[in-house]
């Protein structure tokens, strides 16, 4: 429960560095575009990530039982 509110605070965080970086920063085109793929692809691998630990957490419950 505590992890998952971590995680969505630290994506929020990084979206709104993604709105600054693309809209209100005098940066070239290219830095913007490559600023915005690395926040997509941090935000998609905690996202994996956390649903493989929630997976593995699952199967030991289930393996204790």
């Amino acid at each position: 429960m505590g992890a998952n509110s971590v995680q969505d605070g630290l994506t929020i965080a990084l979206m709104v560095v993604l709105v600054f970086a693309v809209l209100y920063s005098d940066m070239q085109l290219a830095y913007k575009i490559g600023i915005g793929v690395l926040v997509f692809s941090i935000i998609f691998l905690t996202s994996i990530a956390g649903q493989m630990l929630k997976q593995m957490k699952e199967k030991e419950k289930e393996n204790r039982f």
